[in-house]
């Protein structure tokens, strides 16, 4: 009979902020308790105060892992997305964070890793390395990439151009990607305003699409930011 043997976890010698934006992190049944009472809080929060109302709720996938590419205005934008996706999948959804903002000081790490599970997005330096981050999460069947195209908030409310960073998960792969629309959200808490308005927000969501045929390079880079956003852009539209 062997012996039996116990390894502790290499977090226990880490402190609470090292512990926080590591990634990925280690199950925490604190952290997951505090991020299911934070999102039944966060979902009554946007039902009354922002009158948070969803369309095409049924075009989110059911199975397998996913990507779900939005319009960036606003701090709320991450907040109703993952409203609109049922509390089992809580624990399989990472909003990338730009690591600049939101893993710099201790508050915001907390309400980045615990609230929303971010995953820590290097923007500046390292984005070869944070896509290759996102795919390792998408390889794990059944969880769910949160990504900006534009890569950062919008100072007008206006759908501005999406990077080519994200053709690298796409291109040559059978994975779904979900575009999506945020209305009423840079009305409700653009960047620079402390706390967030009552303003009506609305969350449309489009049909999965698939880009397994194009093979990577520039070309396929451009055509499959170029088709995103128009698919984002035309959410818009039905909005109007």
């Amino acid at each position: 009979m062997k012996p039996w043997h116990y390894d502790t976890s290499e977090q226990l010698d880490k402190t609470l902020a090292e512990r926080l934006r590591h990634f990925p992190r280690e199950p925490d049944m604190l952290v997951f308790g505090l991020r299911s009472a934070g999102a039944v809080l966060i979902r009554s929060w946007l039902r009354i105060y922002h009158r948070l109302s969803i369309v095409g709720r049924d075009n989110l996938p059911r199975e397998g892992s996913y990507i779900i590419v939005a319009n960036h205005a606003s701090h709320l934008d991450t907040l109703a997305i993952v409203s609109a996706l049922p509390l089992a999948k809580l624990h399989r959804v990472f909003p990338a964070a730009a690591k600049d903002f939101f893993f710099e000081s201790l508050p915001r790490t907390a309400l980045a890793s615990i609230l929303v599970n971010a995953l820590p997005f290097d923007r500046q330096t390292h984005v070869r390395q944070s896509l290759s981050l996102c795919k390792a999460v998408l390889e794990n069947t059944g969880n769910i990439l949160l990504l900006y195209p534009e890569g950062t908030r919008s100072t007008t409310g206006e759908i501005g151009e999406f990077r080519p960073g994200i053709s690298l998960l796409l291109a040559g792969s059978e994975l779904p990607v979900v575009p999506c629309y945020l209305d009423g959200t840079f009305r409700a808490w653009p960047k620079g305003v402390w706390f967030p308005r009552p303003r009506k927000v609305r969350l449309l969501i489009g049909q999965p699409r698939h880009y397994a045929s194009l093979k990577r390079g520039k070309e396929a880079a451009e055509a499959i930011c170029r088709d995103l956003r128009e698919a984002v852009l035309a959410l818009s539209q039905q909005n109007e």
